[in-house]
């Protein structure tokens, strides 16, 4: 009897769109750094602005539902401005 093959599927690359200078920067945050934000703030998790899994921008990141993503933007008058979304 023949072992079954695994059906390994590549890692989704990063579109070179989103690689442009214009795309802000996205990344899975980890549990730790969550919890640290949601005290921060007096929220919930509920509480965070939504991204939807199926955004172009994070596509590439593996995230299911619940996970939270750390958007860094650039901005004139505060360099760097970081904004939260919870993936619905």
């Amino acid at each position: 009897m023949a072992a079954a093959k695994k059906k390994v599927e590549p890692k989704k690359e990063k579109p070179k769109e989103l690689e442009h200078d214009l795309v802000p920067k996205h990344e899975l945050m980890k549990e730790e750094g969550i919890e640290v934000l949601l005290k921060e703030y007096g929220i919930q998790r509920f509480h965070l602005p939504k991204i939807s899994k199926n955004d172009p921008a994070i596509a590439s990141l593996e995230a299911v539902r619940g996970d939270v993503i750390k958007i860094t933007r650039n901005s004139p008058t505060a360099i760097i401005s970081p904004y939260y979304r919870v993936i619905i």
